[in-house]
């Protein structure tokens, strides 16, 4: 009587024994044969991508890079040039090459990070704990299943004492209370599962879009820099590095300067002959002379003698150096608080905010801007024959030195950063330099020092420079 209930209540035949997948509803068999090799999947896969993996994980992108082969590679190159003399062109090739092979390791470090990140822990997680998980409560389902059977046997088989059936229609109403619990976990976890699937699947398709996308910019790195580096091997004598268009920082390094070739260079020539040209900075050049001097300075090998007779050529390069930098002088991140700074209506707060802000340029653009500040601050003392104002200064050189990170049309942030804004920032700049470069002009004066000087030079010494013509005209007299 009690098993017919039973079994009507619960949807379940009893004239033969169930296994566990007879139980479950009929959409979650095929899933539950899924699992298995889901996690069997997950595991070797797991394994074999990590034997791919060069770089150690756990690690940040920099550990990582420094124990890569591509790492290990580049440094002997470094150690190999060194043996070779500057002209050597194996030294030229060896120099790029190094910089080339850092840069892959770079870029095959924060690959595996990503990989790692977005592929290898999930994978692990799957195989380690998710799927495991499920197969634990399908294994105790199972064996719940089989309990409830045999109890139910047990009880269809009893003939003894009534007190005998009804303890064993408490063990079969107990052993199906336990079993209806653990169905509904499992049967849960495989719907789970079901609606996780493609998520799992998902892992692979990153896995492809991540070495996609590495592969990609590698070959475009190879690629531009291979180019470069075969064009420039095959101009025997030009440096294989270019000038123009460097990271500051870059040039600095590798030339070992303080100041930047153009800068210093172009400076050295207008100190000569350019500072009582009407219209410096302002009135253009031959577009072939600026490039022929840009050619020189990019391989670092300037004649004075045939540029210094062109100041408004030499102006020309300095201003394209200027702009053709990846980031500007006065850097991006301070874009926004030169301005704010500029619109102190107090000059002394005013000059007081440009001081921290310059406390906050990287020490190679403090140099530089110091440099070239304390240079135009000079050439503005001569406005009475040049008629280059500190104003009109800041309105041909501001957006050269200062300009936002691009974020749409290159033109129309130009535009933008030629607004009065920036005229704002630099003419201060140049007005007040001696008080926020105290030091520059001694840096200055060294660049002036070492130049050839003549008589009619020290005519169109600035009155700032009157302490040291003494020291030039011993240079004259020598």
């Amino acid at each position: 009587m009690f098993a017919c209930i039973f079994t009507n209540q619960h949807n379940m035949h009893f004239c033969r024994s169930q296994d566990a997948t007879e139980l479950l509803h009929e959409d979650l068999v095929l899933v539950e044969q899924r699992v298995e090799p889901a996690k069997k999947a997950a595991q070797v896969l797991h394994k074999k991508l990590l034997g791919c993996m060069q770089s150690q994980t756990g690690l940040d992108a920099e550990k990582r890079m420094k124990k890569l082969p591509l790492m290990l590679l580049s440094v002997s190159m470094a150690e190999s040039l060194k043996d070779f003399d500057a002209e050597s062109s194996i030294r030229r090739v060896l120099e790029m090459c190094c910089f080339m092979e850092k840069m892959l390791a770079s870029m095959l470090a924060d690959f595996e990070m990503k990989v790692e990140k977005d592929v290898l822990e999930p994978l692990n997680k799957l195989s380690e704990d998710d799927l495991p998980e499920i197969l634990k409560n399908k294994k105790q389902f199972a064996k719940l299943t089989t309990d409830w059977n045999n109890a139910r046997t047990r009880s269809q088989a009893s003939t003894g004492p009534q007190a005998k059936q009804d303890g064993l229609r408490e063990e079969l109403e107990e052993a199906w209370r336990r079993l209806e619990s653990i169905k509904d976990q499992y049967s849960a976890d495989l719907y789970h599962f079901a609606t996780k699937e493609d998520d799992y699947a998902n892992y692979f398709i990153r896995l492809l879009e991540l070495q996609a996308e590495y592969h990609k910019h590698s070959h475009e790195f190879l690629d531009k820099n291979i180019s470069e580096l075969k064009e420039n091997h095959s101009q025997k004598g030009e440096s294989l590095f270019k000038v123009y268009g460097e990271p500051l920082l870059s040039h600095l390094s590798r030339s070992n300067r303080e100041i930047a070739a153009p800068i210093e260079e172009c400076i050295h020539m207008l100190l000569k002959t350019g500072m009582t040209e009407e219209g410096l900075f302002r009135l253009a050049a031959a577009a072939s002379v600026v490039k022929r001097l840009k050619s020189c300075l990019d391989q670092e090998a300037v004649d004075h003698s045939d540029f210094s007779m062109d100041p408004h050529a030499v102006a020309g390069a300095l201003k394209s150096y200027l702009r053709e930098l990846p980031e500007p002088l006065m850097t991006f991140e301070l874009y926004n608080d030169w301005f704010k700074a500029a619109g102190e209506k107090e000059l002394t707060e005013k000059l007081e905010q440009f001081r921290v802000l310059l406390r906050k340029l990287p020490p190679e653009n403090y140099n530089n801007l110091r440099y070239l500040v304390q240079f135009l601050s000079l050439l503005s003392e001569q406005q009475a024959v040049n008629k280059m104002t500190p104003s009109n200064i800041a309105i041909v050189l501001g957006p050269n030195l200062l300009w936002p990170r691009a974020e749409g049309s290159a033109l129309f942030d130009m535009a933008a950063a030629s607004s009065v804004q920036v005229v704002m920032v630099i003419e201060p700049l140049i007005q007040y330099s001696s008080s926020l470069f105290p030091e520059g002009i001694q840096t200055l004066m060294s660049a002036a020092g070492s130049i050839p000087t003549c008589d009619p030079l020290l005519l169109v010494i600035p009155p700032s420079l009157s302490p040291f013509k003494s020291k030039l005209s011993c240079q004259i007299k020598a």
